[in-house]
């Protein structure tokens, strides 16, 4: 069961031209990061911010009961988060962003542009990996060529990963019955059902993600794992399976 824990007084933006955009953020202890991705989102011009918080230990759901349009309590798990969080959400089109990536000015105008002839079912962006302070030159040079890959994957085949920004018009994903709620791999689920459905767009605004995880296992490492996670996937692996492996794998340090 989801419970609607807060709602901000600050109301919903005022309405642009084209479709209204709500973005929805999934968060397991993000306390540190969370009020510059809401400021982001919020710059960038979102109708909307709703935060659907996964039994966070720290004070993500304070933080974003002070500061979103809406707060949400779910059980943990990114798919069933989002899907409440799209539930709640009441724009045309729904964007969800982790809550370790930050939207530029101009991106959700873009988002808009991209939709609004009717034709585009949805997309993502462009990705760009924020690297720490005193990040290594081969570190950066590793983080950068991920970055590229990611993007040219992305480019090549519309296969987007949630990192991406992933958007969609709201019917469309209610038709395609929301992100199957299972524990890694859905943004790949979701994209395929995405781009099997007709037209999607990969954005040129590059938005931009904490490279923590790959920094907390190293490039390489992270590179072969997600990759191969992916491969094993597409192969007929589960994704429990998939889950197991990645959750038996060093994690990151949140932003302090």
């Amino acid at each position: 069961m989801k419970l609607e824990i807060g709602m901000s007084p600050m109301g919903m933006s005022p309405v642009r031209q084209g479709p209204t955009v709500s973005v929805v953020i999934p968060a397991l202890d993000e306390e540190a990061s969370l009020p510059k991705v809401i400021r982001s989102a919020r710059e960038a011009g979102a109708d909307e911010v709703v935060v659907v918080d996964g039994g966070s230990t720290d004070g993500t759901l304070e933080t974003a009961c002070r500061l979103a349009d809406a707060a949400l309590a779910s059980a943990a798990g990114r798919a069933m988060q989002m899907n409440a969080g799209a539930r709640r959400a009441s724009g045309a089109v729904l964007l969800f962003l982790h809550a370790d990536t930050e939207l530029p000015h101009g991106s959700i105008d873009a988002v808009r542009m991209a939709m609004r002839n009717g034709g585009c079912l949805g997309g993502a962006f462009r990705v760009r990996l924020s690297l720490s302070a005193g990040a290594s030159i081969y570190r950066t040079a590793m983080l950068r060529l991920t970055g590229r890959m990611i993007n040219l994957r992305a480019r090549l085949f519309r296969a987007y990963t949630g990192d991406q920004g992933i958007f969609v018009r709201r019917e469309v994903f209610e038709a395609m019955g929301a992100y199957p709620e299972i524990p890694l791999m859905e943004d790949v689920a979701l994209s395929r059902l995405l781009t099997a459905r007709g037209e999607t767009v990969l954005l040129p605004v590059p938005i931009t993600t904490s490279a923590r995880r790959w920094e907390a296992q190293g490039p390489a490492r992270t590179i072969l794992l997600m990759w191969g996670l992916r491969l094993a996937h597409r192969l007929g692996m589960s994704p429990e399976r998939c889950a197991e492996i990645y959750q038996g794998s060093p994690r990151p340090k949140r932003d302090a």
